[in-house]
């Protein structure tokens, strides 16, 4: 029995592929972006996530902690130690607030698939389907393949969408391929330096990957995060467009831009979140380099 890690199932989907999608986020992920908008997806392990606006000072996490690892001081401000704590979840389970969130839980396949099912009129009706996200899906490709493969050879087999960074071998990539209608594919920065400063790790093997894939895949969609004053400048912007310009069959460029919505995740995970004083673009500036990127001849989508 083929199990995974996810840490959500988002239904009805609008912006994860054509149609209306399910949409499953698997744990995990090679590359830690300053930008990340979903924190708790980092981590291949289970994290508590804790909202303190939501806590009712019950206590009832207190009680139910195995190991004793949940405090609250005298003004009531919840602590935990961390060295006490397992990530056993009893405590979110038990929170009647929903202060207290587990994010991440090991699923098998079949139970993944029978959530998806539960949306199976949606995506007949609009063309939709499955998509796989994260963090980065593939970089647990055991499950990937097979969540995939048996979506593909099940009634519900309609389409397949993989969100990904590209940072895994190749061969997981080239695993996947019959299973999967449609990549969206992240281009971060062209420079190698500059993409190891703000993701971690160099993007020769990404653009690797793409190379290949845009000579093999049934579709490609390419992604861009826009951060200001990271990699919207014109220059990258000509460099990414001219770049993919290049690559056989790809004629789509969706830029992706800049937003704070993921900020409150890193409060609640007390994890001090880097781009504090980073602020969005407006819209003119958006549709400035949208039009550079159409220059090129691609078809550019704002917001994916």
């Amino acid at each position: 029995m083929i199990e995974g890690w996810i840490w959500d199932i988002k239904k009805y989907a609008l912006h994860d592929g054509p149609g209306i999608r399910t949409t499953v986020f698997l744990k995990g992920c090679p590359l830690h972006c300053l930008w990340c908008c979903n924190p708790e997806s980092q981590d291949f392990s289970p994290q508590i996530i804790w909202d303190d606006e939501k806590c009712l000072r019950c206590g009832l996490c207190v009680e139910t902690c195995p190991n004793q690892a949940v405090v609250f001081d005298e003004e009531g401000n919840r602590a935990v130690d961390t060295e006490r704590c397992e990530v056993c979840g009893l405590c979110a389970e038990q929170c009647p607030g929903e202060a207290a969130v587990l994010a991440g839980r090991r699923v098998t396949v079949e139970e993944v698939l029978a959530e998806v099912e539960k949306d199976a009129v949606y995506f007949s009706r609009s063309e939709g389907g499955l998509t796989l996200s994260g963090g980065e899906p593939l970089a647990q490709p055991d499950f990937a393949y097979h969540l995939l493969r048996a979506y593909k050879d099940s009634a519900l087999g309609l389409h397949a969408a993989v969100d990904t960074c590209g940072s895994v071998p190749w061969s997981v990539f080239e695993r996947i391929l019959p299973y999967v209608d449609l990549f969206l594919y992240d281009v971060k920065h062209m420079d190698s330096e500059k993409h190891h400063e703000l993701t971690g790790v160099c993007n020769k093997p990404i653009l690797e990957n793409l190379e290949r894939l845009a000579e093999t895949a049934k579709e490609v969609v390419i992604r861009v995060p826009l951060i200001p004053e990271h990699n919207d400048d014109e220059e990258n912007i000509r460099r990414t467009a001219e770049y993919v310009q290049r690559l056989p069959r790809i004629t789509r460029l969706d830029l992706l831009p800049y937003h704070r919505l993921g900020e409150p995740k890193y409060q609640r995970l007390a994890v001090a979140y880097p781009l504090r004083e980073t602020k969005t673009q407006p819209k003119e500036e958006i549709e400035r380099l949208k039009a550079i990127v159409e220059d090129y001849g691609l078809r550019v989508k704002i917001g994916g």
